[in-house]
């Protein structure tokens, strides 16, 4: 199966292929255009090109076109989930589960093109404002280039593409090199939506050549990433004045507090750690619980995991599959080896089966360990006992992450106490730090990035706010 650029709503042949293999089993499943540095400009030109056509259509014409977007998608949705799994190796449930909330954000993408307003200003209420109105709108900033990661292929994607589209931005994608399929295929719907030619091109490739120079094109306005915090700061220094916004890394975390039943959170954490092999930016990391609740939760939560079903993401049954690559379990397992040297005990997993790396819960883990102060991005969950929920804050915030926490708890003065103080972006009380829905307001602070996505809050970093003043 061998794809192409879509540059200018049309299918173009690359100079260079390579091929696309499954993160499961290792098989070629298509091969992919690598765009060169002529590539890449024809698509920049084609988006700066169609730039006036969408900075005037209509905001109703743009809020159909999604409409139209997420209405096919539904009527596609079991392929879009093959998909994911095949290029991603998400276990077909979940994703499922991904292109549902996909087809949700271009549905929210549409409300939001038609609500983009400014506000009237109170001129007279300085000394020489008499006798004038102001008021504010909201422009399209034009070119947007998007940089995107594997783990959410679709909706990732979905919350850069989607407001671009509804703020009448033109855009360029440059989707990761491992799940370039799923945005290929959002280019046939949108290219079946409507969209016109050029507003949105997909160019494949190395990060190196596509992303280089997408992020150093005067062209481009905007620059929409998410990834790891060594290339997003790379991208921060580069951009100049352009606008950034960065979703980075993240090592979430959990804190359980005294009174809590364990019984009720026991399948919402472990699906929080687990799901899609822990390849979540808000994937729970580390869980703090009050030393009261400790032995019983770390007892349940053990034989919960053990009891995953792992295997073929094409199998409906399979919870956990394989990690994105083999580079990443061979990671995995130094990182956990170098906790239990560490003092750490593991409770259950620590062995890989191919490229899958079993479910790992590991206890007592040193807060200088890689698996609890970096990014692990894999199965793995550490459990730490904890005296207070003060202490517990401490550790949490004892990251140079910051994206989302979670706390349960029975008392609302320790909830409140807690979402004060807690360094992240985002406290979801009496959840995991992996709850999102895709109208919230989603950003992190420290090393977590910059900026906020969310449709609202997206179209908001996409568009210039101007000032409009009438002397009468």
């Amino acid at each position: 199966m061998r794809k192409q650029l879509y540059i200018h709503g049309e299918w173009l042949e690359a100079k260079e292929y390579r091929p696309l293999y499954s993160p499961y089993n290792g098989e070629q499943i298509a091969e992919i255009p690598y765009a060169d540095a002529a590539e890449v400009e024809m698509a920049i030109a084609s988006a700066e090109n169609a730039r006036p056509i969408m900075a005037k259509m209509p905001a109703h014409q743009r809020a159909d076109i999604l409409e139209r977007l997420a209405q096919l998608l539904e009527k596609k949705a079991d392929e879009a989930a093959r998909i994911i799994a095949l290029e991603a190796a998400k276990p077909l449930s979940t994703a499922k589960g991904e292109v549902a909330r996909t087809i949700m954000t271009y549905k929210f993408a549409s409300q939001e093109a038609r609500r983009i307003h400014g506000e009237t200003i109170p001129m007279d209420a300085a000394p020489g404002g008499e006798d004038r109105i102001a008021f504010t709108i909201r422009q399209p900033l034009g070119v947007v280039a998007a940089i995107t990661p594997f783990n959410f292929p679709m909706n990732l994607v979905a919350h850069k593409v989607g407001p671009a589209i509804a703020a009448g931005n033109t855009i360029v994608l440059k989707p990761a090199t491992q799940t370039p399929l799923s945005s290929l295929f959002l280019a046939e719907l949108l290219h079946e939506a409507g969209l016109p030619a050029g507003a949105f091109n997909v160019v494949t490739g190395s990060g190196s050549t596509v992303g280089e120079q997408l992020i150093a094109d005067d062209r481009v306005k905007v620059i929409t990433f998410t990834g790891s915090p060594a290339v997003g700061i790379g991208i921060r220094n580069k951009a100049g004045l352009k606008r950034v916004t960065l979703e980075l890394g993240s090592n979430a975390a959990l804190i359980v507090d005294e009174g809590t039943d364990v019984d009720t959170i026991l399948s919402r954490a472990i699906m929080g750690a687990f799901a899609f092999a822990g390849q979540v930016c808000i994937s729970l990391q580390r869980v703090y619980v009050h030393e009261k609740m400790y032995d019983e939760f770390v007892e349940k939560f053990v034989e919960k995991t053990k009891n995953l079903t792992l295997g073929d993401p094409m199998d409906p049954a399979t919870e956990v599959s394989a990690l994105i690559s083999p580079k990443d379990v061979e990671r995995s397992l130094d990182w956990i080896e170098e906790a239990k040297q560490k003092g750490a005990i593991v409770a259950a997993g620590g062995q890989r089966n191919g490229n899958i790396l079993e479910p790992t819960v590991l206890l007592n883990v040193d807060p200088q360990a890689k698996v609890s102060c970096q990014e692990v991005f894999a199965p793995i969950v550490l459990i730490n006992k904890v005296a207070s929920v003060d202490e517990a804050i401490r550790y949490v915030n004892d990251s140079r992450y910051g994206l989302q926490a979670g706390i349960y708890t029975n008392n609302v003065f320790t909830a409140l106490r807690a979402a004060e103080s807690l360094e992240v972006g985002g406290v979801m009380v009496n959840d995991i730090p992996t709850f999102r829905v895709d109208h919230m307001p989603y950003g992190g602070v420290k090393e977590s990035g910059v900026g906020r996505e969310g449709l609202k809050y997206a179209v908001e970093e996409m568009t210039e706010m101007k000032l409009v003043c009438l002397k009468k």
